[in-house]
């Protein structure tokens, strides 16, 4: 069976992405929905035009909004402006046709104290038990994304106390090996029961670049056949800036068109 790939489109590659992914039987993620721009301005159109134009390709995620998100902040006013940002992509993804929604944490890693982190887990578990909520009735699986979190049982833990299957996890593997001293292998077996997307692209070991799979300090060949060992293969999505990028980074997957 081969790896089941999709490719990161931004608003300025999106046509170039489809051609691509279809041409290679790969899906599509879909960033345009994750910017406050378009979210608070004319998203329906784009939505209309988004929708004919992925028809062809057989498999759709989406990258909800991330910046500025603080979920399970303990400032109720933040916290429900993420709550309302998080629902409105679920809808979007909903309509898309995307199954999976992936959404950041956006743990502050700066702050290394016992109280942060245990208040942060305990506000974290009330708030992704709602969005999950809400996903279900949407039949859209909300995937959690790692970002600045220096251990993956900061978001492990949570989603472990919640276990519900409609929240899942999104590991991306740049930010692991940037922002946490933890070893892939660890970030991969905690995140393995609940695993059901990943992001990959490399990166100079210092600036979350966004490069091609052989353009970096990760070794992705030895990256991957970790990942292929999972029970349950994840989708895996090529998170880089330029299609060249995401096309020389081919020939480390098994694919099957």
């Amino acid at each position: 069976m081969g790896d089941r790939i999709l490719l990161s489109s931004s608003p300025k590659n999106i046509e170039a992405c489809v051609e691509l992914a279809v041409k290679h039987g790969m899906g599509i993620e879909v960033m345009a929905f994750a910017y406050p721009d378009l979210l608070d301005g004319d998203w329906r159109s784009v939505l209309v035009r988004y929708k004919t134009l992925l028809e062809p390709v057989k498999l759709i995620t989406m990258h909800g909004p991330f910046m500025d998100m603080a979920s399970g902040s303990p400032d109720q006013q933040i916290n429900e402006v993420c709550k309302g940002r998080f629902r409105h992509a679920i809808r979007i993804a909903h309509d898309l046709g995307a199954k999976i929604v992936v959404l950041h944490a956006n743990f502050i890693a700066s702050i290394h104290t016992e109280e942060y982190r245990s208040g942060w887990q305990r506000r974290n578990i009330s708030f992704w038990e709602q969005i999950a909520d809400y996903a279900a009735q949407m039949n859209v699986t909300v995937a959690v994304e790692n970002m600045w979190e220096f251990d993956p049982d900061i978001i492990g833990d949570v989603l472990k106390k919640i276990d519900h299957p409609n929240l899942r996890a999104c590991l991306d593997i740049g930010h692991a090996h940037l922002y946490s001293q933890v070893p892939f292998d660890e970030w991969l077996s905690t995140m393995a029961p609940y695993l059901v997307h990943i992001h990959v692209n490399n990166n100079d070991g210092e600036m979350d670049v966004h490069g091609g799979l052989g353009a970096g300090v990760l070794d992705y060949q030895k990256l991957l056949a970790a990942v292929r060992t999972l029970p349950n293969k994840p989708s895996i999505t090529l998170e880089m800036d330029t299609v060249a990028d995401m096309e020389a980074s081919f020939p480390f997957f098994n694919l099957t068109a």
